[in-house]
């Protein structure tokens, strides 16, 4: 049980950093490609014939949704941290 928890801990702690990992790679892609990004509104960035700036533009804006996933990282870090703490201990004692 201890095991599947820790999995489960790991996995929200990941899809946690998702909006973070969507605004770092949006705004490479962008910068890559000589694309303007920002919030206000989408800009065309054509690559390869592919217009990429709406999708670009709706990974960016996501990055906001971290107002809600860091605090919630931040809870998972310490439950975890608590766990290995409380394992340590018994392995010791």
């Amino acid at each position: 049980m201890k095991r599947a928890t820790r999995a489960v801990l790991l996995t929200a702690l990941a899809v946690c950093f998702l909006p973070l990992v969507a605004v770092v790679a949006s705004s490479w892609f962008a910068q890559w490609n000589g694309c303007t990004l920002h919030e206000g509104f989408a800009n065309p960035c054509v690559v390869n014939g592919v217009d990429y700036g709406e999708t670009l533009s709706t990974l960016f804006v996501s990055g906001w949704f971290m107002l809600l996933t860091l605090p919630v990282a931040f809870i998972l870090v310490i439950i975890l941290g608590v766990m290995g703490l409380r394992d340590l201990m018994r392995r010791r004692g």
